[in-house]
């Protein structure tokens, strides 16, 4: 799926995720929360352009959907949403990103955090489908097939973005240098409550 070199072994479902439902859905609220985050962040950092600006106003509304939607379940089964929890993972991949200054590094620096966008996504949609398929709780798994096609959609506009505004980029050769990279991150993780770790 999405091309990700290493997928997630289901018994991560079984060892680690059912015997802590709270950590997962508070993780994933928070993960849910900083998606829209990240998009918030995009608009101020590209706000010329039109229609990257348009798609992340959309998508920091539906990000913080999910957010409610994920403390709903949090708070229909008694529990509550607690403190913000690192993402180890996402941390890992943000060493990745290509920075620096002027305008000359701007596109690429663009083009890179839409990369890591759509890197986070996949890896997501990939953890939703696992979920979907192997946690016994039939609500969690009806709820994460559906944000698990959401995830879906939201990489491939990321990718879209990338490759329509990346001018003068390799996207594909990035792309696959970020495929290549989280190949490696992720050998370390797939063993904690998180919906990346």
């Amino acid at each position: 799926m999405f091309k990700l070199q290493l997928p997630t072994d289901p018994t991560w479902v079984k060892n680690v995720v059912e015997s802590n439902i709270e950590e997962i859905l508070t993780d994933h609220a928070y993960c849910e929360q900083k998606a829209a985050t990240n998009a918030i962040t995009l608009i101020i950092q590209n706000p010329n352009i039109s229609e990257l600006v348009q798609e992340m106003a959309e998508l920091a509304k539906e990000e913080m959907d999910h957010f409610k939607r994920v403390h709903d379940l949090i708070l229909k089964r008694g529990f509550t949403l607690g403190l913000e929890r690192k993402d180890n993972y996402v941390n890992e991949l943000i060493k990745f990103l290509k920075r620096g200054g002027g305008e000359a590094k701007r596109t690429e620096s663009m083009v890179d955090r839409l990369l890591l966008a759509a890197m986070i996504e996949a890896r997501s949609c990939e953890r939703f489908k696992v979920l979907s398929e192997y946690v016994e709780d039939q609500e969690l798994s009806e709820f994460y097939h559906e944000l698990m096609i959401s995830e879906a959609t939201h990489y491939t506009m990321f990718i879209g973005l990338a490759r329509k505004y990346g001018e003068g980029i390799d996207v594909e050769k990035r792309w696959q240098e970020w495929l290549d990279y989280e190949g490696k991150v992720i050998k370390s993780y797939g063993k904690a409550e998180t919906i990346h770790g």
